[in-house]
């Protein structure tokens, strides 16, 4: 079954927004959820000890995200009034897309986060991207 780019969009919707409710669920778990998701000892230990910072770092991600949903959503004609779909949306595939593949330059900056938690959240964001860039070609005219 072919999907249109409309529906691409709204799936690459649906998963940036879900990447956001788990970011937004280590908050409300705590450090053993850090742990899970991967994020490294330092950021576990940091929730346990009570910093703000873990905190406020998943806040703007999960931001980040949902923002790139409501982006997505635009793109499929769900909402409107959002400034410069088309640039946005190529800019949140290339930056989808960069990290699933970038993710062997970016390891050694966070050594504390697991090699499995690489694996996975690059192939979350190479399939999210690919969604992404897919929906935005074939959305391209009604953009």
């Amino acid at each position: 079954m072919v999907i249109s780019g409309a529906q691409a969009l709204v799936i690459g919707a649906a998963l940036s927004a879900a990447a956001a409710v788990a970011h937004l669920a280590c908050i409300l778990l705590g450090a053993p959820a850090y742990r899970f998701m991967g994020a490294g000892e330092k950021m576990a230990r940091a929730v346990e000890a009570r910093k703000l910072r873990p905190t406020l770092v998943t806040l703007a991600v999960a931001a980040v995200l949902l923002i790139w949903a409501a982006y997505a959503l635009a793109g499929a004609g769900v909402i409107s009034g959002l400034p410069l779909v088309k640039f946005v949306l190529i800019a949140i595939s290339a930056v989808y897309l960069s990290r699933a593949v970038a993710f062997p330059l970016l390891k050694p900056a966070f050594p504390e986060n697991s090699q499995v938690f690489w694996l996975v959240s690059s192939g979350i964001c190479l399939v999210i991207g690919l969604v992404h860039i897919y929906g935005v070609v074939l959305q391209w005219p009604a953009l």
